[in-house]
């Protein structure tokens, strides 16, 4: 049976960084990385809702 992450608590935060020394160039830079890990988490969470939907299916009939 696989282990289902919902239940496992986050993992912790990282340390904030300070964006009022960062250049302009490294908040673009930090945005995009963002920008990437919110599309990543986005997908995640789409495949984990159609995850649970079939199994919702398959165990409700």
């Amino acid at each position: 049976m696989a282990l289902d992450t919902d239940d496992l608590a986050p993992p912790p935060k990282a340390p904030r960084l300070d964006l009022e020394v960062m250049s302009v160039e490294a908040l673009t830079t930090r945005i995009g990385e963002l920008e990437a890990e919110i599309a990543t988490i986005r997908a995640l969470i789409e495949a984990k809702k159609k995850s649970r939907a079939a199994a919702d299916s398959i165990f409700s009939r």
